[in-house]
């Protein structure tokens, strides 16, 4: 019999602000959302773990929903996935005190206490979702997400509740560019996802390589790949690579969230959104994160 997994939370953690965040999509069949639980599955090994996460105080607590009982494996793989997506290993409090002394996130933080930078932990699905959301808006974006995981991924159902796992590199790898098309998207995503599909199926790109350096070395690594230009590194930086400095300063969503935040008529230039987020050196994902949220 599988047991619950309980894992501690840190004080700075509430899991319905974050849940509230990851509802954020009705198109959204990575994950699904009943009743104030989350359900999950992800790859370990050959076969999925797919697994149910709720939380009591001071716990999230991750019930596996597979008939067959987890090995030792399969549990560490998930709990380090959950702990992961929902980055609890950083210590936020440096975050809130900064943020308690800075003219635009003093006001925002509290509204927002306990939410994580929810990450995006696999590498091709982080850089599919960068590449997918490029130039259109959020609610499009999803929609071609969407269409993406479920021609190209594998769904798998424990009882009435359903998930996809996300695409393999090596699936897309193989495709043509009138597969991903027919999607209705634009022949240079097409081209880019297929391209980044075959640098990581041919282990010329991947998560432990981009780490090995500092930020500045994963960037500049990232802006060489072909459709990956400083916002969309920035945002894996951010979502999947876990730099705390990662800044896509260019977000238009990040632009529309300081002017709603300052009440002023126009958008604040990049110039000035550097002057504004001096003080934010070192938490630069984690104050875009939150005024990402301001909009929705």
């Amino acid at each position: 019999m599988n047991r619950t997994i309980r894992i501690p939370v840190p004080a700075e953690f509430d899991f319905s602000v974050n849940l509230d965040y990851l509802s954020r999509s009705p198109d959204e069949s990575l994950y699904r959302i009943r009743d104030g639980r989350l359900y999950k599955t992800i790859p370990v090994g050959s076969s999925a773990a797919f697994f149910e996460v709720g939380a009591e105080p001071g716990f999230l607590l991750v019930r596996p929903l597979d008939d067959e009982p987890w090995s030792d494996e399969t549990e560490r793989e998930v709990t380090a996935y959950t702990r992961e997506w929902f980055d609890l290993d950083n210590d936020l409090s440096p975050f809130y005190e900064l943020a308690s002394r800075d003219p635009i996130l003093h006001g925002v933080v509290p509204r927002l206490h306990g939410l994580r930078n929810m990450g995006i932990p696999d590498l091709f699905e982080a850089l599919c979702w960068g590449i997918i959301g490029q130039q259109i808006n959020l609610a499009f974006a999803y929609t071609l997400k969407r269409r993406f995981v479920e021609t190209f991924g594998r769904q798998v159902r424990r009882g009435d509740v359903d998930c996809w796992l996300f695409p393999e590199p090596r699936d897309i790898a193989g495709l043509d560019v009138g597969d991903i098309t027919a999607l209705k998207m634009t022949t240079k995503k097409a081209e880019y996802l297929i391209g980044v599909a075959r640098l990581i199926a041919d282990g010329e790109l991947g998560r432990e390589r981009l780490l090995e350096g500092d930020i500045r070395s994963a960037e500049k690594k990232l802006v060489s790949i072909r459709g990956i230009g400083p916002w969309t590194a920035n945002y894996v930086l951010m979502r999947c690579l876990r730099y705390p400095s990662a800044f896509p300063i260019d977000d238009v969503g990040l632009h529309n969230a300081i002017k709603a935040v300052l009440q002023e008529e126009q958008k604040p230039t990049v110039a000035r959104i550097k002057e504004l987020a001096v003080g934010w050196q070192g938490w630069e994902a984690y104050a875009t994160f939150y005024l990402w949220r301001v909009l929705y």
